[in-house]
């Protein structure tokens, strides 16, 4: 047997860690697509919930808190003032930090937003049992 075709075999792509999870993650995509609400994306559901987390946030600190770089958080961000779910205006102490809050609208959506939320990850969740949706979750912040 060559080289090539041992490494072939003892390389099963079924098992690898990244393909496992890029099909988890479109498992989770297909569903949170079906739970859709108000025809938000993943990274705005994710910055409304942050933003409501705080209150009013820097845009940058919330680029921060969302995983999302520079201009991927500005881009959400100006798409939601869009949508009238947030709004935007500079630091009373430094008028160079772009400030981030919801509007009367995006309050109005966040239990919504979090009762939705609940039930897109027990879908996802599902064919796990309790102890092991436990053990996942751990898992996955542990490489994170």
């Amino acid at each position: 047997m060559t080289d090539t075709v041992s490494a072939q075999n003892s390389y099963k792509l079924d098992d690898q860690i990244g393909y496992l999870l890029r099909l988890a993650s479109q498992r989770h995509a297909a569903i949170f697509q079906a739970h859709a609400i108000e025809n938000l994306t993943p990274t705005q559901f994710t910055t409304l919930l942050r933003v409501s987390e705080q209150g009013r946030v820097s845009q940058n600190h919330l680029g921060r808190l969302a995983a999302m770089d520079v201009a991927t958080i500005k881009g959400v961000v100006d798409r939601l003032r869009a949508k009238g779910l947030t709004q935007s205006g500079t630091d009373p102490s430094d008028k160079r930090r772009t400030m981030i809050s919801l509007t009367d609208k995006g309050e109005a959506l966040i239990a919504d937003l979090v009762r939705i939320g609940k039930a897109i990850s027990a879908d996802t969740l599902e064919p796990l049992t309790d102890a092991e949706r436990q053990t996942l979750i751990k898992l996955l912040r542990k490489v994170t």
